[in-house]
């Protein structure tokens, strides 16, 4: 099964896929999509369209998306609310069964705990997936998020959407 990870952001939208066969892991790639214009619309409509050129190309199975978590700042969480829509809507599009997965959930699957620093999942995303070169921090969050996938969303025709405490 393919996977396709996103961790979604308005200026930059990490993107990963990862090859998965039961328990084993392979990295496949990994990239960033940063947003062009100069008003919302544009760079979501950019955004969009290079997702739609990741799918092209990769050909994933399932997609996997970082849930928004609500900050102190409501206009970018907002703003982040936007690009993950736009995500959402590409990956629908595409007919691609979509999981969502709390940071902290990610986190947790990939480095053990919850509140983990972006290093240290960029170590654990390296060590999962030998030969894997994350192109940014993004990035080495996106290929986390569909490593989360593979061991809670990886049955086929499944649809897992993790409830919020």
């Amino acid at each position: 099964m393919r996977i396709l990870g996103i961790d979604p952001g308005l200026r930059t939208l990490g993107w990963g896929v990862i090859d998965s066969e039961g328990s084993r892991l392979r990295h496949v790639s990994n990239g960033l999509c940063k947003s062009d214009g100069d008003d919302l619309g544009e760079r979501l409509l950019s955004i969009h369209n290079q997702v739609v050129e990741v799918i092209a190309e990769f050909a994933p199975d399932q997609a996997a998306i970082e849930q928004t978590f609500v900050n102190k700042d409501g206009a970018g969480t907002l703003k982040l609310g936007q690009a993950r829509g736009v995500a959402l809507l590409t990956l629908a599009q595409a007919g691609l069964p979509v999981g969502e997965y709390a940071p902290n959930r990610v986190k947790k699957t990939v480095v053990g705990v919850g509140h983990a620093e972006k290093e240290q999942v960029l170590h654990m995303v390296k060590l999962q997936l030998p030969g894997c070169e994350p192109k940014g921090a993004d990035a080495a969050d996106a290929l986390a998020i569909a490593i989360c996938h593979a061991y809670y969303g990886g049955a086929p025709s499944l649809r897992m959407k993790e409830v919020r405490a």
